[in-house]
């Protein structure tokens, strides 16, 4: 007789138990993820660096002191001065501000421009999905840093536009992710049930393919930002970003070029910056990936 008894206690433990978050289980297997913390800590390292510069710095990043050029590392200038007499740690700190606003701006603009595409292109079909789709063809051809290029000549060398350049680059790559998302959702029986319902094409999209596009567009937009900042850093070293005296880690090192034998630290502290700042991301980016992407849980 004690059977029944144990049938119903574990049916009614199976009734109280809930289904999972699926985002709480993905922050699980995040932390779980040694290399995806380590990336998690550099990047809030620099966040915090940028947060503080005005409290943990007492030179001014812009003014030259001749008197005091080319110095090397001490108690006074932890990371010595550029050519120009100014603190090198103090231009890094604040160039850690350039670095992540103009990674996570031009991301967030190609994801915002990518994914509106990429849904038109793949939800729409026909010769919607045919013009844009070539559009992202043509600019794919160009390597992106030779059209970032071409765009910021065109438009005139600034950080803005270096930062505009840089989103418009990046605009097929999300845009070609959510338009192969979109097809392959667009052939799941809860959308096909959604339209026989009479369902709106406005809330499919907003409702049902949105929402599960978003595990990829964050995975590929936490990679873009490192890709960004190293593209910005190009820029910079061309000449092309912004502009002086802007402490921009790559135009540091094209200042600091010429002096790599004589003061190696002028570029070795902007090259360990921009290293750690994309090894940050591109961690951080290996982690979500391995816990978003369900045939990564085991």
């Amino acid at each position: 007789m004690a059977q029944p008894a144990t049938t119903n206690l574990k049916m009614s433990s199976m009734a109280v138990e809930r289904p999972s978050n699926p985002w709480f289980d993905a922050w699980r297997g995040f932390a779980r993820n040694k290399l995806a913390m380590t990336g998690l800590v550099i990047l809030l390292f620099f966040i915090l660096l940028a947060i503080i510069a005005p409290w943990i710095t007492h030179f001014d990043y812009k003014e030259p002191n001749l008197t005091d050029r080319l110095q090397a590392p001490s108690g006074t200038h932890w990371f010595g001065t550029d050519d120009l007499g100014r603190d090198l740690f103090t231009r890094i700190v604040y160039g850690t501000r350039i670095s992540l606003w103009v990674g996570t701006m031009s991301v967030l603009g190609s994801i915002v421009f990518g994914t509106f595409f990429g849904i038109l292109a793949g939800f729409y079909g026909r010769w919607t999905d045919t013009i844009i789709s070539r559009l992202f063809d043509i600019l794919l051809s160009f390597p992106g840093i030779l059209l970032a290029i071409a765009i910021v000549a065109a438009l005139g060398p600034s950080l803005q536009n270096s930062l505009l350049a840089i989103a418009i680059v990046n605009i097929p790559v999300f845009g070609r992710m959510v338009r192969s998302k979109v097809l392959s959702l667009k052939a799941e029986e809860y959308i096909m049930a959604a339209r026989a319902l009479g369902m709106k094409d406005g809330r499919i999209l907003f409702h049902h393919i949105l929402p599960n596009s978003i595990a990829p567009i964050i995975v590929q937009g936490t990679l873009g930002i490192a890709t960004a900042i190293i593209e910005c850093a190009a820029l910079g070293f061309l000449g092309l970003g912004a502009q002086p005296p802007e402490p921009e880690w790559g135009k540091m090192l094209s200042d600091s070029r010429q002096f790599i034998q004589n003061a190696p630290w002028t570029v070795l502290f902007p090259g360990i910056s921009i290293m750690l700042t994309v090894l940050g991301f591109n961690l951080i980016g290996d982690g979500l990936r391995d816990a978003l992407d369900p045939r990564m849980k085991h």
